[in-house]
């Protein structure tokens, strides 16, 4: 009699469920689906396996949503999502439906409501607070950090030169972290130089463990999460990150104080001259209104999503970039002659007068980062009902999955040669999209990536440096590159960006 009547209550608890979801059963099915989907689990078995293969299904229904007029309905069980790779639908999306999906909670569960993932209602006063701190004149400021970085990673990576291929994934982690360490908080960590940092071996092993819970349904639930031994390690990594920078942020507190005592307020001077030795943790206090501001868990919350966001995001940016200037030796030789021609044969450092005459560089780093953006995916949730310029209707409830990937490379925009590795395609008399978000590698609309400027700098800065010193090789492709790549949040190589490095002789 009892297993009848539980029965009876789930059966009659999923009727109910149904038809209270019924406008949303209805609207999708509308937008066709992939032939993967099967009944109850939907496209759930697709992302089971390693995070290539997760990787590979989420490019492939990328693709099929192009044959489908830029949108496909995908099921994850009760969940519904829909990937877009039309550009005018996805210029909406990203300017009406700004909160985040709930798959960031795992990522929160580390950093807390930063800027990126924070909800709207914190992101909104963050954000405000933040954008000056990007603003051109002061990342100008940290292009000697970058500069002197660069020059570290050039010379660590002397010892690997001519001794056939090497990983460079965890050398431009490194690279990363000492820059963006030195920017955000002030502090010079010394990863190049030491690769078991505690701090770098906590960031990377706490982005793997996020991942593996964002990819695999059976360790999302928390209360099940704690009977894996991963869940120690979470709080392990988690603990030693947050401990870490809530240090840093004592000490620049005591040292803020100390300063204040020293001088009077008529001594002060609060012009952007001054921001040549602040980093950007000195930069949220100010902004947010010192003493009064940010808290002590606001700062903390910042500085690792920046922390996070440059490390990973510029390092693997990177990475793609040297793989491709090995796969393509023509366009390397290109770029080292325009290389020659700002700096000659001289050893001297870049300055940022430089940046402007390497159009060329700028070109290859715009087109490897249409081809493999870091962050190829930007799933927002859908709070109300959106009506789309193509004519269909998302469903209050549902997920958007949008796939920069997608955009990057769809025919309909950038032509029968999409997939082509071509970086003259951004030459100002042949770049000419019919939509602006068809080129988006830092996300658009409100929720745009704010630190731009400073990764495109950071990237330009690295990638000349080791352009003038060694000559990249590998194996060499024809038009379309193939990288074999994994999602891991971010999108990575598999083979962590290996590559052959020859000494140059000048």
């Amino acid at each position: 009699m009892f297993l009848c009547l539980l029965c009876l209550s789930v059966v009659l608890g999923m009727v109910l469920f149904k038809l209270k979801r019924r406008r949303l059963y209805r609207l999708a099915s509308k937008i066709p689906g992939s032939d993967d989907e099967l009944p109850f689990i939907g496209l759930a078995h697709k992302f089971t396996g390693t995070t290539e293969d997760i990787l590979n299904s989420l490019q492939k229904y990328s693709y099929e949503a192009m044959k489908n007029n830029g949108i496909l309905r995908g099921w994850l069980g009760h969940i519904l999502y829909f990937i877009v790779v039309d550009p005018v639908d996805v210029e909406v999306i990203l300017k009406t439906s700004l909160e985040k999906d709930d798959l960031h909670r795992f990522i929160r569960n580390v950093i807390g409501n930063g800027l990126i993932f924070a909800p709207v209602s914190i992101w909104r006063r963050r954000r405000k607070i933040t954008v000056p701190a990007f603003s051109p004149k002061i990342v100008d400021t940290f292009m000697e950090v970058f500069a002197e970085q660069s020059e570290k990673l050039v010379s660590v990576l002397a010892a690997c030169a001519g001794n056939g291929y090497i990983a460079m994934e965890p050398y431009l982690c490194r690279y990363t972290l000492d820059s963006v360490c030195e920017t955000t908080m002030g502090i010079t960590t010394n990863a190049q130089n030491n690769p078991n940092a505690p701090y770098l071996k906590a960031l990377k092993n706490i982005l793997n463990l996020v991942c593996e819970r964002i990819f695999h349904l059976w360790l999302q639930p928390d209360w099940l999460y704690k009977f894996f031994s991963q869940s120690k390690s979470h709080q392990k990594y988690t603990k030693e990150m947050q401990g870490f920078v809530d240090e840093v942020i004592q000490n620049k507190r005591r040292e803020i104080k100390k300063e204040k005592d020293l001088k009077s307020e008529v001594d002060r001077n609060f012009g952007l001259s001054n921001y040549k030795t602040q980093s950007f943790l000195d930069l949220l206090i100010e902004f947010s209104g010192g003493e009064n501001g940010y808290t002590d868990l606001e700062l903390r919350e910042e500085i690792l999503t920046l922390t996070i966001a440059g490390t990973d995001t510029t390092g693997i940016s990177i990475g793609y970039t040297l793989k491709l200037l090995a796969m393509y030796p023509k366009v390397q030789d290109k770029l080292y002659q325009e290389l020659l021609d700002v700096f000659g044969t001289s050893d001297r450092r870049i300055v940022k007068e430089d940046l402007s005459k390497l159009k060329y560089l700028e070109r290859i780093v715009k087109e490897s980062l249409r081809l493999y953006p870091p962050g190829p995916f930007i799933i927002r949730k859908v709070l109300e009902d959106i009506s789309l310029p193509s004519g269909r209707v998302f469903p209050a409830g549902s997920g958007a999955a949008v796939s920069i990937w997608g955009l990057h490379r769809d025919p309909k925009y950038w032509g029968p040669d999409a997939e082509v590795f071509d970086p003259d395609r951004f030459l100002p008399e042949r770049f000419n999209l019919k939509h602006a978000c068809s080129y988006i590698p830092f996300s658009s609309g409100p929720r745009n990536c704010i630190g731009y400027q400073y990764a495109l700098m950071s990237m330009k800065t690295v990638l000349s440096a080791i352009v003038r010193r060694y000559k990249i090789m590998g194996e060499e492709s024809g038009p379309v590159p193939h990288i074999k790549s994994k999602i891991d949040i971010m999108m990575k190589a598999v083979d962590d960006y290996k590559i052959c490095l020859e000494k140059r002789f000048k």
